[in-house]
């Protein structure tokens, strides 16, 4: 029976709501995702598996039908292209956007977020050509023996965003609205925003949509490094008692991609040092077991000089984690906030192009949790399904989308893989005293599903339907 606020009165009165029966969970925590990105795909082109993606053909034809509905001049954006499901099996050029729509500007992103491709017409307007240098961490693919750029960029969102206009104000609006129902209709209540671009204009972005009503479920954020200069600059505590996102803590990509880590170990190790004595969480992109370690030593370093309980630092993804770095992120107290529903999504791909010795360690729920590690789990959508029961079902099952098996010595049970999305979630975002449970003195954040998990064969948990979701008591979604 949870309190409802009249919008229309300054009292508050109790809409009792007859659950039937129904399971009644804490809203899910979604403790890692990116929502201008979600927005934003939304609002492009879908060019993904599941959306018959399965050639450059097929691609083309995508782009082609969205360029006969675009002015000329104006920019195409695609999403979500796989080159693992393309029967070509690489990623595309920009001599093979060129075929598609040689007069607009065309920028297309692979699923993962970390590579994009432009046409030749793109380059153009963003200025890379023969005689570009790469951007720190990033790497411009070329053409042989020309050294023509080929229009596959890597690690280069960053620098793409500030040379490529944003998409019309009116546009981008509907994308919000969308991730908004999205989100909603799956039972988050809270998430985190973990894009390491993030700095004072994207939390005022996110602010303003908080206040517009475009966005209900409650929302944190982490900040790059740059946001991170420029709102200590700014005073954190000001800027949060001044709007509704509260800044939780500094994103660092450490990337492996180009045969070495950027940052550098030295470089790494000041900027965690910099974030831990201003009190900042810091949460390190690691996926390789050498990242993993060498985040490890940073944070390692960091904690010598200033001990501290409850820092909250975190390892997002650890991807590959063999059990001593396992026992030694739990010596150090580091959170890791990884994301099961990979599994499913793209397990095939684990299984063909990871080594069988690695893959014994790969996304290692279980070993991580018997090492004493408290994990979190997540969607980093859009790179990956957002329902968080997609997530549960994975941890459970350890099965991939055509019903192989993914290392099945790392299954958690339900009640675990629940917790990932409830109360761990809520310690990964600094917010453990309030949310991730059904007890007094919480947050009334609940969910209604229609069916128990519990009470429904584990292959099929990712099919149970949200009924109703609950923030702060007051309804915001129903079936």
């Amino acid at each position: 029976m949870p309190a409802v606020r009249d919008a229309g009165t300054e009292h508050s009165y109790f809409q009792v709501i007859d659950c039937r029966g129904r399971a009644v969970l804490p809203g899910f925590i979604d403790a890692h995702l990116h929502l201008t990105a979600m927005a934003h795909y939304h609002g492009g082109v879908d060019l993904g598996p599941d959306a018959g993606v399965l050639s450059l053909g097929d691609l083309q034809r995508c782009i082609r039908e969205q360029a006969r509905k675009t002015p000329d001049g104006a920019w195409i954006r695609g999403n979500g292209y796989n080159e693992f499901y393309l029967a070509e099996k690489r990623h595309p050029t920009r001599r093979d956007l060129d075929a598609a729509s040689p007069r607009h500007p065309v920028k297309i992103t692979h699923r993962s977020g970390h590579a994009h491709v432009l046409n030749s017409r793109a380059l153009e307007l963003v200025g890379i050509s023969l005689h570009s240098e790469e951007p720190p961490g990033g790497l411009i693919d070329r053409e042989l023996p020309s050294g023509e750029p080929s229009g596959l960029l890597f690690e280069m969102g960053s620098t793409l965003a500030r040379l490529i206009p944003d998409p019309e104000e009116q546009a981008l609006m509907r994308g919000v609205e969308k991730a908004n129902q999205q989100l909603l209709s799956l039972g988050i209540t809270s998430l985190q925003d973990a894009t390491a671009g993030n700095g004072l204009e994207q939390w005022h972005a996110m602010g303003k949509w908080l206040e517009q009503g475009r966005l209900r479920s409650r929302v944190s954020m982490m900040l790059g490094w740059e946001g991170f200069q420029a709102v200590k600059r700014e005073n954190r505590d000001a800027l949060e008692k001044s709007g509704r996102i509260k800044i939780r803590g500094l994103k660092i990509i450490l990337d492996q991609s180009r045969g070495g880590f950027f940052p550098g170990q030295d470089e790494l190790d000041a900027m965690v040092l910099e974030a831990h004595r201003a009190e900042w969480p810091v949460a390190i992109h690691a996926v390789e077991a050498e990242t993993v370690a060498s985040a490890c030593d940073s944070l390692e370093k960091a904690l010598a000089e200033s001990p501290r309980q409850g820092h909250g630092h975190r390892i997002e993804h650890c991807s590959q984690c063999p059990p001593a770095l396992a026992r030694r992120l739990a010596g150090l107290g580091v959170m890791v906030v990884t994301q099961p529903a990979f599994f499913w999504a793209h397990g095939e791909r684990y299984l063909q192009t990871i080594d069988r010795d690695d893959q014994q360690w790969l996304y290692p729920l279980r070993t991580l949790l018997e090492s004493g590690v408290k994990v979190a789990g997540s969607s980093d959508a859009p790179l990956a399904p957002l329902a968080p029961l997609a997530g549960v079902q994975a941890a459970v099952t350890r099965l991939e989308r055509n019903g192989q098996s993914v290392n099945s010595r790392e299954k958690i049970g339900l009640r675990q893989a629940l917790n990932l999305y409830a109360r761990a979630g809520a310690l990964a975002i600094g917010e453990g005293s309030r949310r991730g449970a059904l007890a007094p003195g919480m947050l009334a954040d609940l969910v209604v599903l229609d069916q128990d998990p519990f009470a429904v064969p584990v292959e099929a948990i990712q099919d149970i339907k949200v009924d109703t979701t609950i923030i702060g008591g007051e309804v915001v979604w129903q079936a």
